[in-house]
């Protein structure tokens, strides 16, 4: 790990240490183990060091109490949290303990004591049509919670060229685009074609029959003639707000 990412680190936690904030007990876990070993999770004490964000919680397929018990785990950080694909019952559970909780209904996102720093520019989401929005807001909301602004252009498919033509200046103000589309997935190739940004697509299971639940708009993504695009996961919204955040990051130079 670099030092421009451990030393900012070790001062949070002493600092922290010394407010009281922090305990010292927890400090050297912190500092030694790397890890919180929960018996059913080791909790991942380091993962802001290494990438510069404290690690996610991906709620499906967890049970509420586990979930919980890993937000009050990374809670003890007194760091930001982030759990993704999260139900409003689950969202009431980590809210009974950790009452600074935020529901992000359409993202399916809840985040925890959101750092008021100075928020990055140059972060641009857009989506297909309005069934995208779930996975774009996905996208927005993550990058949102780990540092930028971020600038959001909806409904604007290839079947009514004329409303993203119409933000050409909008687009070309970007550091870094992500482009939601499902159906046949065109969009990243159009809006790659006009900027001179990376694009990060994103393919969603919006479609009909054929579409087979994105695999059609994945493909046609990964076979993309325009030059710049980097395609994520189907429905993937977490990823590739989370890669967008760590190239904008490059461009600001914080």
């Amino acid at each position: 790990m670099g030092e421009s990412r451990v030393e900012p680190e070790l001062r949070r936690i002493l600092s922290n240490v010394a407010s009281g904030k922090i305990p010292v007990e927890r400090a050297v876990k912190l500092l030694s183990t790397g890890f919180d070993d929960l018996g059913f999770a080791k909790v991942d004490l380091q993962r802001a060091w290494r990438h510069g964000h404290p690690e996610v919680i991906l709620c499906e397929g967890k049970t509420t109490d586990h979930i919980v018990a890993i937000a009050k785990s990374l809670a003890e950080q007194h760091t930001n949290i982030l759990a993704t694909r999260a139900s409003a019952e689950v969202f009431d559970a980590i809210r009974s303990v950790l009452p600074d909780s935020v529901y992000h209904e359409l993202a399916r996102i809840v985040v925890v004591r959101p750092e008021s720093t100075e928020r990055r520019e140059g972060i641009l989401v857009v989506s297909g049509g309005t069934s995208d929005i779930p996975v774009a807001e996905e996208a927005a909301v993550t990058a949102e919670c780990m540092g930028n602004e971020v600038d959001r252009m909806y409904d604007v498919g290839v079947a009514g060229l004329h409303r993203l033509l119409s933000q050409l200046e909008r687009l070309r103000k970007a550091r870094v685009i992500v482009a939601v589309a499902g159906m046949e997935g065109a969009l990243p190739s159009v809006v790659a074609g006009l900027v001179d940004c990376p694009v990060i697509a994103v393919p969603t299971s919006v479609g009909y029959g054929a579409h087979f639940n994105g695999l059609a708009s994945l493909l046609a993504m990964l076979n993309s003639c325009a030059s710049g695009v980097a395609v994520v996961n189907i429905n993937n919204g977490f990823g590739a707000g989370y890669i967008a955040s760590q190239i904008n990051r490059l461009g600001t130079g914080k």
